[in-house]
């Protein structure tokens, strides 16, 4: 009976966590911790050895083989930007990207985190063709890491804030979809590209012929998936189509799209994304040397998150606050909204996936410089954001 009791206990305690905001932040930071102890302990081959796994899916004479890695980053990674096409469609439609009052002020602070942190970067690599492929890397910001701090504030943060944030963390992942198709694509296939339209043509169908069925979409998306992979145009870009074309409204209460959302989240949060950090965090010290750690990427990287994230998001911000364009989140001061472009600056696993784009064409020589530059920098600016804002905050909630 006491075992019993302690079983419900920790089952309880076990929902009560995953209901919380900061639980796929803090999972999330679980599997990064868990990669790096794996990967500088014997049981380094292991690690290494499981995510260089090869695995091959084949239909007659069409089939597609790569290692464990490779099918999370562009597998895996598919669904995560699946969820981010299905919000930015619905913030688009009905939310905080509806009315253009509600996004100036954002866009014009993403744009600043996104320029910003590029160039810091380009100036610190601009003599290494080869590390200049990661300027992208610092211009992310990872809305699940980021939403994860500003819960461990509690209610003491202002909704306001928290809308300021996600909206921010919103136009970051489309510049990350526009940076990704066309900086990071290549060897493109026209005999995929046009299959892959050719599924994007019968999904415009569906939603034109008012199909509600999430499956006719999802299936048609698996083929579209498959054919993007082949084209050379990465992958990850067939979530985003397939989003758009989901219905948000349907002649009844029910939204499949809201339906899907409502569905993949927890996957993403507690899933997907931990799953991708524990792939892509294990960085081996063994014979790293102090060339790497400090060398013109890893220094770039750090800089561009902890110093150009917050130079180009608080600039812009106060920039268009001075000039009028915008106003200040309700119930704001200056200092919340630097703690906020501080933790704009935690890059984490958007960072990471970037940043295996953007070597693995070069060998992925720049691994371990990528992994510390990303922990680094977005270890400064998460723990620098908490801070401030901590300082900054009232005490008590209003």
């Amino acid at each position: 009976m006491p075992i019993k009791r302690a079983s419900k206990a920790v089952n309880r305690a076990w929902r009560d966590f995953l209901r919380l905001e900061s639980a796929g932040g803090l999972i999330l930071v679980t599997a990064a911790v868990l990669a790096l102890v794996l990967a500088n302990t014997p049981l380094a081959g292991l690690y290494d050895g499981i995510l260089n796994l090869e695995l091959t899916v084949t239909l007659e004479d069409f089939g597609v083989s790569k290692p464990l890695l490779l099918w999370i980053n562009d597998g895996l990674m598919a669904v995560f930007f699946l969820l981010v096409g299905l919000e930015l469609k619905r913030e688009i439609v009905e939310g905080e990207l509806s009315s253009p009052s509600q996004i100036v002020l954002p866009a014009l602070a993403a744009l600043g985190g996104l320029v910003v942190p590029a160039l810091v970067y380009w100036f610190i690599n601009r003599g290494d063709s080869l590390g200049m492929n990661g300027w992208a890397v610092p211009t992310a910001t990872d809305i699940a890491f980021a939403l994860a701090i500003l819960s461990l504030l509690g209610s003491r943060v202002p909704a306001s804030l928290k809308v300021f944030l996600t909206t921010i963390a919103i136009f970051d992942d489309l510049a990350a979809i526009i940076i990704i198709a066309v900086f990071y694509s290549a060897d493109l296939s026209a005999t995929s590209l046009l299959a892959a339209g050719g599924g994007v043509i019968v999904l415009f169908v569906l939603n034109r012929l008012g199909i509600q069925h999430l499956a006719a979409y999802l299936i048609t998306g698996v083929f579209i998936w498959l054919f993007v992979l082949k084209s050379g145009v990465h992958a990850t870009l067939a979530g985003i189509l397939v989003a758009a074309f989901i219905p948000l409204e349907s002649g009844d209460e029910h939204s499949p799209l809201r339906h899907l959302e409502h569905i993949l989240h927890p996957w993403v949060a507690y899933g997907v994304l931990p799953i991708f950090a524990f792939a892509n965090a294990g960085i081996s010290f063994a014979g790293v040397s102090s060339d790497v750690v400090l060398g013109t990427v890893s220094t770039g990287i750090l800089l561009g998150l902890f110093l150009g994230k917050q130079v180009g998001v608080f600039g812009m911000t106060a920039l268009a606050i001075g000039l009028g364009i915008a106003r200040k989140p309700e119930g704001s001061s200056w200092a919340m909204l630097y703690g906020i472009a501080l933790i704009c600056g935690v890059g984490f696993t958007m960072s990471l996936f970037i940043g295996s784009l953007a070597f693995e064409h070069g060998g992925f020589s720049q691994g371990a410089a990528l992994r510390i530059g990303v922990i680094a920098g977005s270890f400064l600016s998460g723990f620098a954001g908490w801070l401030v804002l901590h300082l900054s905050l009232p005490k008590q909630a209003d």
